[in-house]
Protein backbone atom coordinates (compact mmCIF):
# COMPACT_ATOMS: atom_id res chain seq x y z
CA UNK A 1 0.00 0.00 0.00
CA UNK A 2 1.41 3.39 -0.95
CA UNK A 3 0.70 6.65 0.76
CA UNK A 4 -0.11 9.84 -1.09
CA UNK A 5 2.10 11.98 1.21
CA UNK A 6 5.40 10.60 -0.09
CA UNK A 7 5.00 11.54 -3.78
CA UNK A 8 3.94 15.07 -2.84
CA UNK A 9 6.89 15.59 -0.49
CA UNK A 10 9.59 15.49 -3.19
CA UNK A 11 8.25 18.40 -5.29
CA UNK A 12 7.81 20.49 -2.16
CA UNK A 13 11.41 19.80 -1.12
CA UNK A 14 12.59 20.60 -4.64
CA UNK A 15 10.72 23.92 -4.67
CA UNK A 16 11.94 24.80 -1.18
CA UNK A 17 15.53 23.98 -2.18
CA UNK A 18 15.14 26.06 -5.34
CA UNK A 19 13.84 28.97 -3.26
CA UNK A 20 16.74 28.78 -0.81
CA UNK A 21 19.33 28.66 -3.61
CA UNK A 22 17.66 31.59 -5.41
CA UNK A 23 17.64 33.63 -2.19
CA UNK A 24 21.32 32.87 -1.53
CA UNK A 25 22.30 33.84 -5.06
CA UNK A 26 20.27 37.05 -4.92
CA UNK A 27 21.41 37.98 -1.44
CA UNK A 28 25.10 37.16 -1.67
CA UNK A 29 26.21 37.14 -5.30
CA UNK A 30 24.52 40.43 -6.15
CA UNK A 31 27.32 42.25 -4.32
CA UNK A 32 29.79 40.89 -6.88
CA UNK A 33 27.78 42.02 -9.92
CA UNK A 34 29.21 44.62 -12.27
CA UNK A 35 27.78 48.04 -11.32
CA UNK A 36 27.04 49.04 -14.94
CA UNK A 37 25.73 45.87 -16.58
CA UNK A 38 23.46 47.38 -19.22
CA UNK A 39 24.95 47.61 -22.71
CA UNK A 40 21.88 49.55 -23.81
CA UNK A 41 23.08 52.54 -21.77
CA UNK A 42 26.33 52.54 -23.77
CA UNK A 43 24.47 52.42 -27.08
CA UNK A 44 22.04 55.23 -26.29
CA UNK A 45 24.90 57.47 -25.12
CA UNK A 46 26.81 57.16 -28.42
CA UNK A 47 27.25 60.62 -29.91
CA UNK A 48 26.99 62.45 -26.59
CA UNK A 49 29.38 63.50 -23.89
CA UNK A 50 28.44 63.78 -20.24
CA UNK A 51 28.88 67.15 -18.53
CA UNK A 52 28.27 68.30 -14.95
CA UNK A 53 28.96 64.97 -13.30
CA UNK A 54 26.97 62.91 -15.80
CA UNK A 55 23.66 64.67 -15.11
CA UNK A 56 23.60 66.57 -18.43
CA UNK A 57 24.53 65.53 -21.95
CA UNK A 58 25.93 67.48 -24.86
CA UNK A 59 25.83 66.30 -28.46
CA UNK A 60 23.21 64.28 -30.30
CA UNK A 61 22.17 60.91 -28.90
CA UNK A 62 19.02 58.98 -28.03
CA UNK A 63 19.55 59.53 -24.30
CA UNK A 64 18.77 63.25 -24.59
CA UNK A 65 15.16 62.40 -25.39
CA UNK A 66 14.80 59.93 -22.52
CA UNK A 67 12.56 60.55 -19.52
CA UNK A 68 12.67 58.97 -16.09
CA UNK A 69 10.72 55.78 -15.71
CA UNK A 70 7.37 56.05 -13.93
CA UNK A 71 8.77 53.97 -11.05
CA UNK A 72 12.11 55.80 -10.82
CA UNK A 73 11.24 57.01 -7.31
CA UNK A 74 10.05 53.60 -6.09
CA UNK A 75 11.81 51.95 -3.13
CA UNK A 76 13.60 49.34 -5.28
CA UNK A 77 14.60 51.51 -8.28
CA UNK A 78 18.06 50.95 -9.81
CA UNK A 79 18.54 47.60 -8.05
CA UNK A 80 18.94 49.27 -4.67
CA UNK A 81 16.80 49.96 -1.63
CA UNK A 82 16.02 53.69 -1.56
CA UNK A 83 19.23 54.42 -3.50
CA UNK A 84 21.54 52.79 -0.93
CA UNK A 85 23.95 50.65 -2.95
CA UNK A 86 25.03 48.92 0.23
CA UNK A 87 21.69 47.12 0.22
CA UNK A 88 22.00 45.41 -3.17
CA UNK A 89 21.52 42.01 -1.57
CA UNK A 90 18.34 43.11 0.18
CA UNK A 91 16.82 44.33 -3.08
CA UNK A 92 17.82 41.03 -4.71
CA UNK A 93 16.17 39.02 -1.95
CA UNK A 94 13.02 41.16 -2.13
CA UNK A 95 12.92 40.67 -5.90
CA UNK A 96 13.28 36.89 -5.58
CA UNK A 97 10.59 36.73 -2.87
CA UNK A 98 8.15 38.79 -4.94
CA UNK A 99 8.85 36.64 -7.99
CA UNK A 100 8.39 33.40 -6.04
CA UNK A 101 5.16 34.60 -4.43
CA UNK A 102 3.66 35.81 -7.72
CA UNK A 103 4.76 32.72 -9.66
CA UNK A 104 3.66 30.38 -6.87
CA UNK A 105 0.29 32.10 -6.64
CA UNK A 106 -0.22 31.83 -10.39
CA UNK A 107 0.77 28.16 -10.40
CA UNK A 108 -1.60 27.51 -7.51
CA UNK A 109 -4.48 29.34 -9.19
CA UNK A 110 -3.92 27.73 -12.59
CA UNK A 111 -3.15 24.20 -11.40
CA UNK A 112 -5.35 21.38 -12.69
CA UNK A 113 -8.03 20.51 -10.17
CA UNK A 114 -8.80 16.94 -9.26
CA UNK A 115 -12.29 15.73 -9.98
CA UNK A 116 -14.71 15.71 -7.06
CA UNK A 117 -13.89 12.46 -5.20
CA UNK A 118 -17.36 12.11 -3.70
CA UNK A 119 -18.79 11.31 -7.13
CA UNK A 120 -16.46 8.32 -7.44
CA UNK A 121 -17.44 6.95 -4.06
CA UNK A 122 -14.03 7.83 -2.50
CA UNK A 123 -14.74 9.92 0.58
CA UNK A 124 -11.35 9.76 2.19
Amino acid sequence: MTTSAHPRRRPLLLFAGFGVVALLIAGLLSYFAYPHPDGLDTVILQGCTEVTGGEQLSGDCIAQRADDHALADSPLADYTVRGDEGLLGVSGVVGVLVTLVVAGGLFWLLRPRRADRSRDGDTG
